[in-house]
């Protein structure tokens, strides 16, 4: 059995990982993350999934996996990007999908995705996927689920915005679903 590190400070997607991964990794365990956060100084998601996930493999000395990720609005050149957490400033969700409406006000190419970069650092190798959940900006918040951008994304195919979804039903098909799916055969090849 492997124990791996989940690189993250942030509880709403340690929650989502177990719910994602839980019963699909098998017999390994995943252990929440208490060490120092990196700066995150990458151009990319790729880039700072792997520089959270080799910052927990330097703490910890165990495989570790991180993610970075953000949605990506066409009409604003792809921002807020991988700055969506700080979009506005305060690091608050609330804040910072009210900035990304008033910078669509009167646009009519809401079209988004949500983008996660997955990572695993073991200190034998790096891995990074990638996964993407198109959708399009609402105009306004719904739902009371979820975090981030949730309440003002709604994906394509679904009725609802993803904070309308249940936790099981957005962590099976969201972008962080869609990134740790890719990384899980990986992880399955390397560690049985």
């Amino acid at each position: 059995m492997t124990t791996f590190v989940l690189a993250t400070h942030n509880a709403h997607k340690v929650e989502e990982l177990r719910l994602i991964l839980g019963e699909r990794l098998g017999p390994h365990e995943l252990i929440g993350y208490d060490g120092p956060e990196p700066v995150e100084d990458g151009d990319t998601f790729e880039a700072n999934a792997l520089i959270k996930a080799r910052a927990a493999y330097a703490h910890t000395g165990l495989p570790s996996l991180a993610d970075d990720s953000g949605i990506s609005v066409r009409a604003l050149g792809g921002a807020p990007g991988i700055h969506s957490a700080r979009y506005a400033g305060t690091r608050d969700d609330v804040d910072n999908y009210t900035l990304l409406l008033k910078n669509l006000e009167g646009e009519t190419d809401r079209a988004a995705d949500f983008v996660c970069a997955a990572a695993l650092v073991d200190g034998e190798r790096e891995v990074v996927v990638r996964g993407v959940w198109p959708g399009e900006v609402l105009e306004a918040p719904s739902g009371a689920h979820g975090f981030g951008y949730d309440p003002v994304f709604h994906p394509d195919g679904i009725a609802t915005s993803s904070a309308e979804l249940t936790a099981d039903e957005k962590s099976a098909i969201s972008h962080r679903s869609r990134a740790f799916g890719a990384l899980l055969e990986q992880l399955r090849e390397l560690y049985g």
